[in-house]
């Protein structure tokens, strides 16, 4: 997959450092892998939240966190579009954001 942007999740764990790690780790597993459909994202990640529009949330840090992406399936491409505290993901439409 195509993540873009790495610049965006570098200033989000500049803003959360406890969790850099597993964004970057999060990073280098989307890079490798091949999403084509939402089923490949459950299998690999069984807690994600598939969303319409596709939209998937996936939880880091123990749940601490969420991390919203838009996925074009066909170009292979992430497109990150929120990270925050689930009080922060509460405030937004991640259908829409």
């Amino acid at each position: 997959m195509h993540v873009l942007a790495l610049k965006t999740l570098k200033q989000y764990w500049a803003q959360y450092p406890d969790a850099e790690g597993q964004l970057r780790a999060w990073y280098e597993d989307a890079k490798r892998t091949g999403w084509d459909t939402p089923t490949a994202i459950k299998n690999r990640y069984a807690n994600a939240s598939i969303l319409p529009n596709n939209r998937v949330v996936f939880d880091i840090k123990g749940n601490r966190y969420r991390l919203v992406v838009r996925i074009n399936y066909r170009s292979g491409t992430v497109f990150i579009r929120f990270f925050g505290t689930h009080d922060e993901y509460n405030k937004i439409d991640a259908t829409m954001i």
